[in-house]
């Protein structure tokens, strides 16, 4: 799924549904607003009508023209055409929270695997909240503790779906400590970035840059230059260590080049935009 020219709006969870709906009003916006036809993937739950439910009544609110639910429970569905038939109407797709695995092994490498793809490069809007965010990258964290000290084994690893290269996204970052096994993951992939998400807080990306919007902050971890590690030689449960590590934390009004790997603050316009996508 490379070469892509649309969007991604990846969310740390927990979004505002209810208020001023930040986050979800911007993935309306970018879909399209009034003229918005979203289609939410109920994939990563084990409640998928409750959950689809309440996103499309969510997005409703907010001004979509049209919000349908797709529940692939198995691989079959995902190859049906006339379920991947939805793809190619939407404007907005939207994967909620769950199990991210779930995700994966229900849709890689199938025909819906391969229209979101193709719906992506032509410019359609994909967003994702908890789990439907670390799926957005072509590696993923599918487990690991959180609030302990980073340990070599410390996260588990596999492939996302691909829509955004040399990043690894974790989710409800500060709320249950995961700085740790983000690090973990960068130092086993030092080229990758990592993009630990707070909740009620998300990432608009737009081609080489993301902006933060949202409630709360964006950690980016890079270890490109660590100037060594100890991940190859301890046991699974070994301390890490790591040395000069950089580490960027960025609230709404501040962005990040992700081909230059450096932040910069652009307040003024960022909110200026956001603003625009409130009505």
């Amino acid at each position: 799924m490379a070469n892509n020219i649309g969007r991604l709006v990846i969310i740390g969870g927990a979004e505002d549904k209810e208020d001023d709906c930040v986050i979800l009003r911007e993935v309306v916006k970018l879909a399209g607003a009034r003229e918005a036809r979203l289609l939410v993937l109920t994939a990563a739950t084990s409640q998928p009508q409750q959950v689809g439910a309440v996103y499309r009544q969510v997005f409703t609110r907010l001004g979509a023209a049209e919000v349908g639910v797709l529940d692939i429970s198995d691989r079959l569905q995902a190859e049906d055409p006339l379920l991947v038939g939805l793809v190619p109407e939407a404007s907005g797709i939207f994967f909620t929270g769950g199990d991210q695995l779930r995700i994966t092994s229900l849709i890689g490498g199938t025909a819906l695997f391969h229209a979101l793809g193709a719906a992506y490069r032509r410019g359609v809007v994909i967003a994702g909240t908890s789990a439907g965010a670390s799926v957005m990258s072509s590696t993923m964290i599918i487990d690991g503790s959180g609030d302990q000290e980073p340990a070599v084994g410390g996260v588990r690893l596999a492939a996302g779906l691909g829509l955004i290269s040399d990043v690894v996204v974790d989710q409800h970052f500060a709320q249950r400590g995961r700085l740790g096994r983000l690090l973990a993951a960068v130092a086993q992939n030092p080229y990758v970035l990592g993009i630990g998400i707070d909740e009620n807080t998300a990432i608009v990306v737009d081609g080489p840059h993301f902006e933060v919007i949202g409630a709360a902050t964006v950690s980016v971890l890079d270890g490109q230059h660590i100037a060594f590690t100890n991940v190859s030689e301890v046991s699974p449960q070994g301390a890490l260590a790591l040395a000069e590590v950089r580490l960027h934390i960025l609230p709404q009004g501040y962005a990040f080049d992700l081909q230059t790997r450096q932040p910069w603050s652009d307040a003024a316009t960022a909110n200026s935009r956001i603003a625009k996508g409130g009505s």
